[in-house]
């Protein structure tokens, strides 16, 4: 069948001209082509590290509508603190898994369509400007690294696929206020054009916020949490031929919000561009680019004086990155992929100093972080047995970093050594099917994550503790196994259990060096033991899903106060469990329990931050035509959840919170 038809068509699309009218072009009916919008298939043997499936529907029903509110129904799941997005310092929303924390750097890979999303300077996840209405699925990889994109995966990958007219519909979009009068606005059009489709996206969040502070420690200069965010995307996706197609997306946000204090303002920014071919022929091929560039800055004010003491007045960064990978027609037994991914990050932050309220100095420090890996893994299937095993190969590297100070009048300058090396990471495993309900599966790997360039160059104060930063760390590394079943006894119930020994060396720790000073420093290893249980069972319009996940996580740092001590920020408990009634297609009743244990606030165990019990409720139910109409609950039960105790300060976690609104959906 003649491909010119088909080459018109998406040059019409790419142009802006509709498909019908280039219907005469070629009397000859154009072959059939049907785009994904995704990457290729999942390999076989990715069920043999530890995956859940967060589906649309699930990720719908959030209370918050946040993403890390979503991606809580994976146990384990949690930002450096315990604070959503509208109410923590965008710096301190590393995430992670596996009790792997410890520090507000991710350890966790955080995909978007291939592309990894991470602040390029900061290593956080940028998570208010993820919606997740926009997400078809999120898929959830505890440990085990990753062969693409691998380096960074030291705890695990969170890969999220956008969301296409299948999911979304023509139009989508809701208005929702709850009971303090903030607000939340959002909307997606994603129509089809020709054989592919565009979709456009937009998200608007504001509010007086919820009061951080308890009652008994609020002075006059004590405010809510005040916030205000928006983002906005815009994604197309066209073929090239019958088997290959061109995903494009750019993006932009903005997130504004005040902690604790008046003039306590912290803002995050950024616009993100990538490209991506996906070839489904008999030579697959997966190949993207991208660029990131991003800002921060953030304002500390004195818990004594109420003035400033320090303005982060910017930090500028740029990202960027791409990846090829193939997979070679070698025969129907292997699926062998082949390539590599380079990623590039530099930024600096300028910063005034300031004593009894006025500017007494200034800081500029930053550099640039490098690495390239080449990677090769192959999927072996063998009857009911698949085996896989990978490598890779990342060349890394510490550039330009320097330190630029104004303090009493008298200018200094301290360069940093570049620094660079080769390290190589390898991960295998295997899947057994002892049935057609019942699979064993094991895996082993190895892992590396390179320090951000905020740990190697920014300090930061969360007063009155001052953290330093440490231009002499080194790199991560991750060595861990794991074994574990996968079990489907009816149709519609199944039930996953993982036994796990993951232990990052080198780990990268805030430790307390004298009172209320802490530097990030290179600690032996966290070594975390544990185990993860997950369950779901779907029954006509009823479906109930759980997780839970057990760490023990410890410090290995002999000959230290450190040592043996649980890392900071990590429970050693984690549990979710939902429920949902979805007796029609428009009609939605859903209730989610959540516990997260005792954790630490510092590494010496000093402060404790209590366990905490949340209740959150979705409902949706059709009004006319396609309207409806949707109730949101968060923290129904009021719990008291402690995100900060530092000395007996405190700041609290999102009280119970109520929303109504309206949501619309033409299909």
């Amino acid at each position: 069948m003649p491909r010119y038809p088909v080459r018109v068509a998406t040059f019409a699309l790419l142009a802006g001209i509709s498909a019908p009218s280039l219907a005469l072009a070629d009397e000859t009916a154009p072959e059939q082509i049907v785009v994904t919008g995704q990457g290729l298939e999942a390999a076989p043997a990715a069920v043999a590290y530890n995956v859940q499936t967060i589906d649309s529907e699930r990720l719908a029903v959030a209370a918050s509508g946040r993403l890390e509110d979503a991606l809580s129904a994976a146990a384990g799941f949690q930002q450096f603190r315990r604070s959503d997005s509208r109410a923590s310092n965008p710096s301190a929303q590393g995430i992670t898994l596996r009790a792997l924390g410890g520090n507000a750097t991710s350890r966790t890979l955080l995909l978007l369509d291939g592309v990894p999303v991470a602040d390029p300077f900061f290593g956080y996840v940028p998570l208010s400007a993820l919606a997740p209405e926009r997400l078809a699925v999120a898929r959830v990889t505890r440990g085990g690294g990753s062969g693409a994109f691998g380096a960074g995966a030291v705890a695990g990958t969170i890969d999220l696929t956008s969301a296409g007219p299948e999911q979304l519909g023509l139009f989508g979009g809701r208005a929702l206020v709850d009971d303090r009068g903030e607000t939340e606005l959002s909307a997606t059009l994603a129509p089809r054009l020709g054989a592919g489709y565009l979709v456009a996206a937009g998200r608007w969040d504001r509010g007086q916020g919820f009061w951080t502070t308890p009652v008994d420690q609020r002075v006059p200069a004590t405010v809510r949490a005040k916030y205000q965010s928006w983002s906005t995307s815009l994604r197309a996706v066209a073929p090239l031929t019958g088997n290959v197609e061109l995903q494009a997306r750019v993006a932009a946000f903005n997130d504004a919000r005040t902690l604790r204090f008046a003039g306590a303002d912290t803002a995050a920014s950024g616009q993100d561009a990538s490209l991506r071919l996906v070839g489904r022929g008999a030579w697959q091929f997966d190949a993207l680019a991208y660029v990131q560039t991003r800002d921060f800055n953030n304002v500390v004010i004195s818990a004594r004086t109420f003035l400033p003491t320090l303005n982060q007045r910017a930090t500028p960064s740029t990202g960027a990155g791409g990846k090829i990978e193939l997979r070679p027609p070698v025969s129907k037994a292997h699926v062998l992929r082949i390539g590599a991914d380079w990623r590039f990050a530099e930024g600096r932050t300028e910063e005034d100093l300031y004593t009894a309220g006025k500017v007494s100095g200034q800081r500029t420090a930053g550099g640039s972080n490098r690495d390239l890996g080449p990677f090769i893994e192959d999927d072996w299937t063998l009857g009911p047995v698949v085996l896989t095993a990978g490598a890779r190969a990342d060349r890394w590297s510490v550039r330009d970093g320097k330190l630029e100070q104004v303090l009493s009048s008298t200018p200094s300058t301290t360069l940093f050594p570049d620094r660079a090396g080769w390290q190589g990471s390898f991960r295998g495993g295997a899947v057994v099917n002892v049935t057609s309900g019942l699979a064993l599966r094991g895996s082993a790997y190895t892992g590396l994550r390179q320090p951000t360039l905020n740990e190697l160059y920014r300090s930061f104060t969360v007063f009155p503790v001052v953290t330093r930063a440490n231009a002499a760390l080194e790199n991560e590394t991750l060595r861990g196994f794991e074994g574990g079943l996968d079990w489907r006894p009816l149709a519609g119930l199944s039930f996953s259990a993982t036994a796990f020994d993951n232990k990052v060396r080198h780990a990268i720790a805030n430790v307390t060096i004298a009172p209320n000073v802490r530097e990030r420093q290179n600690v032996d290893a966290v070594h975390a033991k544990g185990i993860e249980l997950g369950a779901e069972a779907r029954r006509g319009t009823v479906s109930l899903s759980g997780s839970f996940a057990y760490t023990d996580a410890k410090v290995e740092a002999p000959g230290t106060a450190l040592d043996g001590k649980r890392p900071a920020q990590t429970p050693r408990y984690a549990a979710s469990v939902s429920a949902a009634w979805r007796p029609t297609t428009r009609t939605t009743f859903a209730l989610t329990l959540r516990h997260t244990g005792a954790q630490y606030e510092d590494d010496l165990e000093t402060d404790i931050l209590p366990a905490a019990t949340t209740l959150d409720a979705y409902a949706e139910v059709p009004l006319a035509g396609p309207f409806s109409f949707v109730l949101r609950g968060e923290n129904l039960l009021d719990e008291a959840i402690v995100t900060r105790n530092s000395g007996g300060s405190i700041d609290l976690g999102t009280p119970r919170t109520l929303w109504a609104g309206v949501r619309v959906a033409f299909r």
